[in-house]
This record gives C-alpha cells, structure tokens and sequence, in this order.
C-alpha cells in the first residue's frame, strides 16, 4: 500500500501510516480493517466466532485471507466481543479519532520451557488496558519487524529473558481477535487488535529461566511458571472439580524497584471469568486462555 505523505494528510492519517494494521483480503486485493468492522465475521458465513484464516506480512501489512480447511490458522473472537455486538447508535457515538484508528496488530509470546511450562506475567494495574490480568509477553507489532522480532523484543522488555531467534522453532498457534473494553457494559470501544500468539520454545527448563528474568514494574506485577496441570484448570470449565491441584499457585511478585520475590496466590484467581456487569477481577485474559488451549493440543499432537 502506498502512502501519499503530503502537506495535506491529516494526523489521524499519519498515525495510521507509522504502525502496522490488519488489512482483509477481498477480490485479490488487500483493504484496511475498519476499526468497527468484526475481523472474525468478515470471514465466517454462519456468525461462528471461529474461523480459520491464511496471514502473511508484506510491506507493514497484516493481511488475512481465507484459508482452506486444514492449511491455516484459527482465527478466534469471544462470543461477547463488542464489535460484534455493537449497535448503530453505539457505532454513530463513538469518536472520529477512535473510529479511523483501524484494527492493530499485536504479538504475544507463549515461551514454553524445556519441562514443558509456559510463562504468564501480570499487566500493572497502573496500566489502562487490561491492567491487573494475566497474559503471556506481548505487545504491538511495530514497523519493519517480523512477528518472531516483535514477540523477541516485547518478552526482553517485559522480562529481561533474551532468546536467539535460531533457538525458539516459532509456530503461529493462533490468532484472537481482541477489544477494549472487553463488555459493552463496561463502555464503548477504545481499541481493537488482533492478536498473534506466538510458540517459542527454550532449550532451558523454567528453573534455568527464573535466574534470568528481570521483568519492568511498568508493565508487569508478577509472573508465574505455569505447568501443564495448572494451564489445564484455567482452561477448562470454571464450574468443574480440580481436586488435584493445590488450592494456591507460587508467583513472583515484581516490587516497583523490579525485584522479585517469592508469594503466592488463590487458585480461583485464575479460574475466574470476565464478569458480566460491575468492574473487572484479576484473571487469565480470555485471548490467553485461547491460546493455552491450544498449546495443550500441541503437546498433544507431539
């Protein structure tokens, strides 16, 4: 897509030209996302909140397309995700800024040990979007980078873990499509991304790992360890029996100097779901817990 960068292009415009945007493939070409428009229904038939998709990244371009059965990725939205759900009085109230940001693209890196752990850290509760809940490392995928450089960077930003991009076998596990606030009860849409979740895989166990991380108390509170057991458990049915499982997990708690230091927390802190009025509760992101279902079923398929 060529930029026509001239005295009279608007701020907006500009904004949207220095980050990277999902662009949708339709009759052979590829289009910019609209910030209100469904990614997920735009290639589902029936309203199915999951579809599978082909992606590539060409020239700051995030581009979807559809993908024959069993030769892409799946693409996968909350059934309460706003955008579906949103009104043409909610469409026509909110901003011009907001309706002209477009659909951003995001990396999170499910870092997997070589026990077989992944590593979930806590957002800041000082931080605007999603603050207080658990998530794998991630953030926006920035001009010029591949998605392996983003979810490299974004986790030695947030943890201090550096790994070689030779040493991590990346895999795309899939793609959710995300938005801020996550409740229509809870406001009108801020923001709308699509996030990729990115398999990496260290050679080192996640005891070899913890003398490594340093995570940055801007951003996160804590981190966790999280065994195959644990993940299990968040993922499955919140109204289920965990008889197994300790009824607290070992975290380490970030203080505001960066140091950690060894606590613990409820188990119903990562069993609890998005609630459906009043304000949000520390839990695993919906998006997450999509992700780590399907990591189960790539230890599986191994």
């Amino acid at each position: 897509m060529k930029c026509n960068m001239n005295a009279g292009l608007s701020g907006c415009s500009m904004e949207r030209a220095r980050k990277v945007l999902v662009h949708l493939c339709k009759d052979g070409a590829a289009q910019p996302a609209q910030f209100v428009q469904s990614i997920t229904g735009h290639f589902s038939e029936g309203g199915e909140d999951e579809v599978e998709v082909g992606c590539s990244l060409e020239r700051n371009r995030f581009i979807l397309h559809r993908a024959d059965a069993g030769r892409g990725v799946t693409l996968k939205r909350h059934a309460f995700c706003p955008i579906k759900h949103l009104s043409v009085t909610e469409n026509a109230a909110l901003s011009l800024d907001v309706q002209q940001r477009g659909v951003d693209v995001g990396v999170a890196t499910i870092l997997q040990t070589a026990n077989q752990r992944v590593l979930l850290t806590r957002r800041a509760k000082e931080l605007r979007i999603f603050p207080n809940i658990w998530v794998p490392p991630g953030g926006h995928l920035e001009l010029d980078e591949t998605l392996l450089d983003a979810g490299l960077r974004e986790l030695q930003e947030e943890t201090g873990l550096k790994l070689e991009p030779e040493e991590g076998s990346p895999n795309i596990l899939g793609v959710w499509e995300s938005v801020f606030p996550a409740l229509l009860s809870r406001g009108l849409p801020q923001r709308h991304h699509i996030v990729v979740y990115l398999l990496l895989r260290s050679p080192l166990s996640h005891l070899e790992l913890q003398g490594s991380l340093s995570p940055s108390p801007a951003e996160v509170s804590a981190c966790l360890w999280a065994d195959r057991q644990l993940v299990s458990a968040v993922v499955s049915d919140p109204d289920g029996e965990n008889h197994d499982l300790q009824r607290s997990v070992s975290v380490s708690q970030v203080s505001a100097d960066g140091a950690l230091s060894d606590s613990s927390l409820p188990l119903e802190d990562f069993l609890s779901r998005t609630p459906v009025s009043g304000p949000d509760v520390e839990r695993v992101s919906t998006g997450t817990m999509f992700a780590l279902k399907l990591w189960l079923q790539s230890l599986d398929d191994l």
